[in-house]
């Protein structure tokens, strides 16, 4: 029996449709890896600053900001010395930072109509802010903390001050003429704040002061006299947006925002 030969046919080649169709869903998974850092969802803005404020962003990334640089969720913000910055969110609260302040957007979420997604939880590692709430602490108020090493802020739609002092608060005016002793600092100008950590809590209403050393001490109330008052410069506090010369500087008045 004669052994026949197979001709060996030649290999069809993919069918262009067929090798479009790759081509289109390896390009959709890579649009969808990255679409998250590239569409990330401004928070608030900057509206007033005097000097440096730089940003290090959820991906590593660092830049300086300037008035109109929009923040976003997961942004550490640092302030030089001398620099005060402004922040207007979404939900129309606001930030002043001191100078030599850091503070991080741990978690924000705002949608109008939707209480139910309300959540702004900020940290604070140095320096000193005031804080106006905006319209999550007036419909969601349990869902805004603001957070340091020594003890978290809860507020009762509120206007507060908070001064986190680490052996650098040696500026910081007192009645008694020596620095403010480390720990938390905080004061309220409206509404009331409830300082909490491991040790307990207490309520701090409008007008009232209040202290705490560390993680392990009871924050307390503290006398008028023995108070902090965390103050900002007019031109950061007041007034339109826009970039200020020479804040903090000898005839520039102060104010509690």
């Amino acid at each position: 029996m004669r052994s026949q030969r197979r001709k060996n046919s030649p290999r069809a080649s993919p069918k262009p449709e067929i090798a479009l169709m790759k081509t289109l869903v390896v390009a959709l998974a890579a649009s969808l890896l990255w679409t998250p850092l590239a569409q990330a969802a401004p928070v608030g803005q900057i509206t007033h600053l005097s000097g440096t404020l730089s940003a290090k962003r959820a991906d590593g990334s660092t830049k300086l900001l300037s008035v109109k640089s929009e923040v976003q969720e997961g942004d550490t913000l640092g302030t030089e010395s001398e620099t005060y910055a402004r922040i207007k969110f979404v939900d129309d609260g606001e930030v002043v930072m001191r100078p030599g302040t850091q503070i991080k957007i741990n978690n924000y979420s705002y949608t109008a109509g939707k209480p139910e997604s309300d959540n702004m939880i900020l940290s604070m590692f140095k320096g000193g802010l005031r804080a106006v709430t905006g319209l999550i602490g007036k419909r969601s108020r349990e869902k805004v903390s603001f957070q340091t090493d020594t003890a978290t802020i809860g507020i009762r739609g509120t206007h507060f001050g908070a001064l986190l002092c680490q052996n650098d608060c040696g500026g910081v005016p007192t009645t008694g003429g020596t620095p403010p002793p480390n720990g938390l600092h905080v004061d309220v100008s409206n509404g009331a704040i409830v300082m909490s950590n491991g040790a307990g809590s207490v309520l701090i209403n409008a007008g009232q002061f209040g202290f705490v050393v560390s993680s392990g001490t009871l924050p307390v109330i503290v006398p008028p006299q023995q108070g902090i008052q965390v103050t900002v410069p007019n031109s950061i506090s007041q007034g339109k947006g826009g970039t200020q010369g020479g804040i903090g500087k000898g005839g520039d008045s102060e104010c509690k925002m």
